[in-house]
């Protein structure tokens, strides 16, 4: 059980990463923080946050390290790099990396852990930017159950649905799973409203018909009504989605499994990355068939 005296220090301030700080922060807890880029770390430090230079400093004064950054390579960077966490990482500390990232680098950081008698979890959440601000997160855990149960009260915080999944990279390998149902969902929901405007029907009535039935699903109820009002703003980056599918992807060649839906989803996605929409949000997939 954490209480407020615990020390914490979280690593990546973007979409979802502010909302997370923030609702830590208005628990009672003292948050330190460092991201790439200062600027998008302002407003918190303003609200109170504290600043550190580099992950090696903030590791320096952390009992607990969340990290939530873009890409595996630059999860790397954070732990691994001359400046990153375990240059500086104390004994005892718990490092608990949010980011959707590879299996693989999930157990190299736990590993690593051991080594300087810290501990690692491996802990990507689902939810984007409203369960961010909402602090309702699915939180999927991969690592030793001990930590797990230790940092439980912290993930109760920020998320509600939060579940130990087994052993390190666990986590990873089942936001996997998530970003494999969403996958083809996204096609599914987008498509459907594709099909009610040529069919000359109001998408909104449709979405009050069929959002709370069978076809029903978080992106619907969640996303849809962003693309009706034409708002494309990333609760979920297009280019992480991106990122991760093609993560799922390269695992699931590891176990010689094929996944067309998938591979489907990652082409389209792909295609509107092309067209500029990288930095849109995951529901701009209706655009595909603009």
């Amino acid at each position: 059980m954490m209480d407020t005296n615990t020390r914490i220090g979280f690593i990546g301030i973007g979409v979802m990463g502010e909302s997370i700080v923030r609702n830590l922060m208005s628990n009672g807890f003292t948050v330190t923080i460092n991201t790439r880029t200062k600027s998008k770390a302002n407003t918190l430090l303003t609200e109170g946050a504290k600043w550190c230079d580099s992950p090696r400093q903030l590791a320096e004064i952390s009992d607990v390290i969340f990290t939530m950054v873009g890409y595996p390579h630059d999860v790397e960077e954070v732990y691994l790099g001359s400046e990153g966490i375990f240059a500086g990482v104390q004994e005892g500390t718990i490092l608990v990396d949010m980011t959707t990232s590879t299996p693989t680098l999930a157990k190299q950081i736990f590993q690593l852990a051991k080594e300087h008698r810290v501990e690692a979890l491996d802990a990507p959440v689902s939810g984007g930017d409203i369960g961010a601000k909402n602090a309702t997160l699915s939180i999927m855990v991969g690592g030793d159950r001990s930590t797990f149960d230790k940092v439980l009260s912290l993930f109760q915080v920020i998320g509600e649905n939060i579940v130990f999944q087994g052993p390190a990279g666990s986590g990873q390998h089942t936001k996997m799973c998530n970003q494999i149902a969403i996958a083809s969902n996204m096609i599914g929901v987008t498509e459907a409203f594709v099909y009610a405007q040529k069919a000359g029907l109001d998408p909104e009535t449709v979405l009050k018909s069929i959002s709370n039935g069978a076809a029903g699903s978080w992106s619907m109820s969640n996303l849809i009504p962003r693309v009706l009002k034409k708002d494309y703003s990333p609760g979920f980056f297009i280019k992480h989605f991106i990122k991760d599918m093609s993560i799922a992807i390269e695992e699931a060649e590891k176990m010689n499994l094929q996944l067309p839906g998938l591979k489907l989803a990652k082409q389209m996605y792909a295609t509107l990355a092309q067209n500029g929409e990288e930095n849109s949000g995951t529901q701009a997939l209706i655009k595909f068939w603009e």
